[in-house]
């Protein structure tokens, strides 16, 4: 298990892949604001816990493991933004900014209680199949799009 910080450094790496194609520490450190010090101490913690692979100086490439834990955090980031957004009604750039702080205090118990919630009342998808953020079969199957 690793930390809620941690975790937002494998989503941040993450991102940049998506966007960039590939991960440096100089993007990390300028999209998170912080040292190339603290993202290198982060790397390696992540990398002790084989969610990339690293050598000092190369490419950050986020490991298979990685970029299922990556998935997972957008996903319960988008159930709260959904939630706040299209349930609650608060506006786009107020909902992203508090989804992203309140996922980060959340359980995945919790989280998987306000999916359900939120598909519901968005008729998204009838989530009574035991939707569980940990597991991938429903994460692949979940379709939305932003308004």
């Amino acid at each position: 298990m690793i930390s809620k910080s941690m975790e937002e450094y494998i989503k941040t790496m993450y991102i940049l892949k998506q966007k960039n194609g590939n991960i440096r520490v100089t993007d990390i450190a300028e999209k998170m604001n912080c040292s190339k010090a603290s993202v290198n101490k982060a790397i390696n913690n992540l990398k002790e816990n084989g969610l990339v692979n690293y050598e000092t100086y190369g490419t950050i490439e986020i490991t298979d493991k990685g970029e299922e834990l990556a998935q997972k955090i957008l996903e319960s980031y988008d159930i709260v933004f959904l939630f706040l957004k299209d349930v609650l009604g608060i506006e786009y750039e107020k909902a992203e900014k508090e989804a992203e702080s309140m996922k980060l205090s959340m359980s995945d118990e919790t989280i998987n209680q306000l999916a359900k919630y939120v598909h519901q009342v968005l008729g998204l998808r009838n989530l009574n199949c035991n939707y569980d953020i940990n597991q991938g079969k429903c994460r692949q199957c979940i379709k939305r799009t932003k308004k």
